[in-house]
């Protein structure tokens, strides 16, 4: 049985400051959670502080981003090596905004995606239309292509502990969010799609997240959901208050 998988994605936010006040307060109010997966991806600026706040918690440590080399003249990447430093144990990988305003293509998607396998970093691989994507009918479509190729390559034995967030561009720090019916019918795809490329067991055992402007006022319609299996949370991660009871209502599901 696939166990829930809430994480935060913080984006360009928080101070070293703001970092452990956020953790402190994140870390007393997830003493009593058991079922559920909780991470949180701070700036790289802010992992080592980070780490050292979750050092044997329940909370892991992931990186918004990363290099697919080990080390080279790559100025301004970060690599699997660094993040390994800080512990982390997840990675997110071909997020919308870095497909938008980085130009990050499948292509590269795939060997960031390979380089996290390598240093048995999880990935969490984002996929997500466009609106005028959706509004020409090609949800379906865009998001087979982007995980064929973000995966090209991988087998069955790759995709253990391996986790997809679906995230419509169109509903990503929008406060426009999908329907729980509109989400549940990419998850479900993705399942049929994962059942095609791999077999039943990995279609079954994945876990897919939905993202795209998920509040703690929205989390129970998309969380009661049989193939919704978290959430990677933006703006709502960044306030203790409202990312808890995100927690909580998945530790409840």
């Amino acid at each position: 049985m696939r166990n829930k998988f809430i994480a935060g994605n913080w984006k360009m936010n928080t101070t070293r400051a703001e970092t452990t006040a956020l953790l402190q307060a994140l870390l007393q109010g997830t003493s009593a959670i058991e079922k559920t997966t909780i991470m949180v991806a701070p700036p790289f600026a802010n992992l080592q502080i980070a780490s050292e706040l979750l050092q044997n918690s329940k909370i892991k440590l992931g990186a918004q981003n990363m290099y697919w080399e080990d080390k080279g003249a790559f100025t301004g990447e970060i690599s699997p090596l660094m993040l390994k430093d800080f512990n982390c144990s997840y990675v997110i990988i071909g997020h919308s905004e870095r497909r938008q305003y980085f130009r990050e293509s499948n292509q590269e998607i795939n060997r960031k995606i390979q380089a996290a396998f390598r240093h048995r970093i999880y990935p969490i691989l984002c996929v997500g239309e466009s609106l005028e994507n959706r509004e020409r009918g090609q949800t379906l479509g865009v998001v087979e292509y982007q995980i064929r190729n973000g995966l090209a390559g991988f087998t069955s034995e790759h995709m253990n502990d391996f986790t997809i967030a679906y995230e419509p561009v169109w509903a990503i720090g929008t406060g426009r969010a999908a329907t729980p019916a509109d989400a549940v019918e990419v998850h479900s795809y993705i399942r049929s799609l994962f059942a095609e490329m791999f077999d039943s067991t990995i279609a079954e055992s994945t876990r897919i997240q939905y993202g795209g402007s998920v509040t703690a006022d929205n989390i129970d319609s998309f969380i009661c959901e049989e193939h919704i299996d978290g959430a990677l949370v933006g703006g709502a991660s960044l306030k203790a208050d409202s990312f808890l009871k995100i927690i909580q209502a998945a530790e409840q599901s």
